[in-house]
This record gives structure tokens, C-alpha cells and sequence, in this order.
């Protein structure tokens, strides 16, 4: 059994809230992770103390200039235990954040033992219901207070946990309306696309607003450089069904390599599917759509799993997928991979981790 990491109780627990009324992002659990950092000392103090507000300085420079990564994934419960899904690919990728801002990396291996020391406390959080599931939210910030533009030489990791209802409400996979942004860019080669820092979704939010105002759900981002080749939707990677092939923007330093795409990729292929990764243009799929062989259309990320796209506009042209439906191959991945997750299918990749009990 691995060493127990310093606990700190909190005097009372809070009351759950109604899991018919979790949404998202809304309730938080009794307490979180905690880790510091420090140029002399390194990283120490891994601890988990009551979830609850921190004391930091107001020229902290992860405020003021932006040095701040995160991660998401999530936590099922069946029949009586507790998963995490791939939590070894998150840590990872948090990893390639901080070192392209210039922070200090973790040690996996001791950030997911917290983890799972952390969630074994909180076990009794993790919704049951269709669908739920406890959110995780790992995260990292600079805390030194000065106004050097430089490195910080402080930092704090928290891992915080929010219980979370099915993106879909239960209901059947909900197809969602796309605009593809042709003003504003998201990110671009060289620059910081590739990692999950904080800054890539503030710089989103402008185009979300604009879009949400003209009736659609989401972004979908062209490439900074020439504004024509497809990248990823504001909260999701992207995938297009063509003459019955997957096909996805390839990797190119400005799309975040999504844990879910990743598994999407791999879970397609042992299904039997052919799945190519390359550069897409906008245009390719408006002529694809119109020849008849853009079928479905789909995203991935950690919230929704498989999101069906049933609309897509660009300019002044507006498409429908598969008369705004959710298509076979889109709803066979997402039953393959949501059954996986819950314990419901077998997990013969070894994807899922069961938390000990400590």
C-alpha cells in the first residue's frame, strides 16, 4: 500500500447536493489537493486539506501574466467502486503545459497517487446516476508576488473535484449547431495551441459569445495562418465522417491533442473503422456535404464524451449533417466508449484504474 499523504479534516461536511440538479461546474466536494512549489525547495507540501478559498498575492504573476495550466477528467462509480479513465495521459499533458509556459514539471506518479487518495476520500461524491460522473479538475498557477516579466519562482497545484450530471440530461445524444469562425483565430503553430493553458479559453470567449448570440453552440476554429484549414471547436476536437472514413485534423502544434480523440482514434480502429488524420480544409467539407459523402460529423472532449454535430455554418453558407441526427457510427462510438467508462463493457486496453480503497 502506498504511503498515506498528509490529511487535514475539516471540522463538518458539507450536504450533497440533489443529484438530479448537479449541471456542471456548480457544486464542489468537501476538500482538495494541495502542492507547493518553490525554486529552493522544489515541489512539497503534498497534502489534501477542506476545499475552500486560498490566500495568494495580489501580484501573484499567474494573475498578471498568465501562468496557468489545467487538466479535466473524470470519475465513474459501479457497482460499488470507483474509476478514473486514463488519468495517466492527463498528467502527462499536464506536463507538456508547464513546460511550454516555463513552469516546472510533477511527478506523475506521485500527482495520481494524490489523486487517488483524494478521490478514495471523496468516493461517496461520485454520482450514480445515467451518465453522471465526478469532474476533476487538476490545475496549476504561478504565486510569486512580484511584477518581473520572468518565471515565477512559486507555484501551487490544486486538484479540486465538482459532481456532475450527464452532459446530455439523460436524454439521448443531442446534435449541436457549429460556427465556424472566420474572423477572430484561436491559436496559432508556435504558439501555446498544443497546451491546456488558461489563456487559450479566454482568448475563445469573444468568438463563443458572438456565436451563441446568432443561435449556435459552438466555435469551430480555422488555422491562424491562412484561415482555411479546420482545427478544433472551442471545447472539443473535431471528426468527419466521409464515404464511411473517420477523419480528423492532424496534429500540428496549434490543436490540443485531446485525451478523448486519442482514445476515439484508438477505440474506431479496433471497431473496425478507418480513421485518417490530416489537414482539412473548409471548403472540402461544404463540396464534401454537397456531393453527399460528409455523413456525420462529430466532437470530442472530457465533458460530453461524443458530441453529434447536426449544423454547420460558415460565411453565409449553412449545411445540415444527416438531417441534424446522430449518426450510426457516431452513436456506436459513443455506446462503445461511455460503456467502457461505466463499467458496463469490457476494458480490454486496461483504460479504466480502479481506486483502492487506503
Amino acid at each position: 500500500m502506498s504511503e498515506k499523504i498528509k490529511f487535514v479534516q475539516r471540522e463538518t461536511l458539507k450536504e450533497k447536493p440533489d443529484p438530479n440538479d448537479l449541471g456542471f461546474g456548480k457544486y464542489f466536494t468537501d476538500y482538495m489537493l494541495s502542492y507547493d512549489y518553490d525554486i529552493d525547495q522544489g515541489w512539497h507540501d503534498l497534502k489534501i486539506v477542506p476545499y475552500g478559498p486560498i490566500e495568494i498575492s495580489p501580484a501573484a504573476q499567474g494573475i498578471h501574466y498568465g501562468q496557468s495550466v489545467f487538466e479535466g477528467l473524470k470519475a465513474y462509480k459501479h457497482n460499488g467502486e470507483v474509476d478514473l479513465f486514463r488519468p495517466s495521459e492527463n498528467f502527462k499533458r499536464i506536463n507538456n503545459s508547464l513546460s511550454r509556459l516555463d513552469m516546472p514539471k510533477v511527478d506523475e506518479e506521485v500527482v495520481l497517487e494524490g489523486l487517488k487518495q483524494l478521490v478514495d476520500i471523496e468516493r461517496d461524491w461520485v454520482p450514480e446516476g445515467e451518465g453522471q460522473s465526478l469532474y476533476i479538475r487538476p490545475y496549476v498557477f504561478a504565486t510569486e508576488g512580484i511584477l518581473g516579466v520572468r518565471p515565477s519562482y512559486s507555484y501551487k497545484l490544486l486538484i479540486i473535484l465538482s459532481p456532475s450530471g450527464s452532459y446530455y440530461g439523460g436524454e439521448s445524444l443531442s446534435p449541436t449547431k457549429i460556427y465556424v469562425e472566420d474572423e477572430y483565430v484561436r491559436a496559432v503553430r508556435g504558439g501555446v495551441g498544443h497546451a491546456k493553458v488558461a489563456g487559450n479559453y479566454a482568448a475563445s470567449l469573444l468568438a463563443q459569445t458572438n456565436a451563441s448570440a446568432q443561435g449556435y453552440d459552438q466555435v469551430l476554429w480555422l488555422d491562424g495562418v491562412e484561415q482555411k484549414y479546420v482545427e478544433e471547436v472551442g471545447s472539443m476536437n473535431i471528426f468527419f465522417v466521409e464515404n464511411g472514413k473517420l477523419v480528423t485534423p492532424e496534429l500540428n502544434g496549434s490543436i490540443l491533442p485531446g485525451i478523448t480523440r486519442k482514445t476515439v482514434i484508438e477505440l474506431a480502429k479496433n471497431l473496425g473503422y478507418e480513421v485518417e488524420e490530416r489537414r482539412v480544409s473548409i471548403d472540402e467539407l461544404i463540396e464534401s456535404h454537397n456531393n453527399g459523402e460528409l455523413t456525420e460529423v462529430f466532437g470530442t472532449g472530457t465533458a460530453a464524451v461524443i458530441s453529434p454535430v447536426g449544423q454547420l455554418k460558415y460565411g453565409e453558407t449553412e449545411i445540415v449533417i444527416n438531417n441534424n441526427e446522430t449518426g450510426k457510427i457516431t452513436q456506436d462510438l459513443y455506446d462503445n466508449y461511455t460503456g467502457i467508462q461505466s463499467g458496463k463493457l469490457e476494458d480490454p486496453q486496461g483504460w479504466r484504474l480502479v481506486v483502492p480503497r487506503y
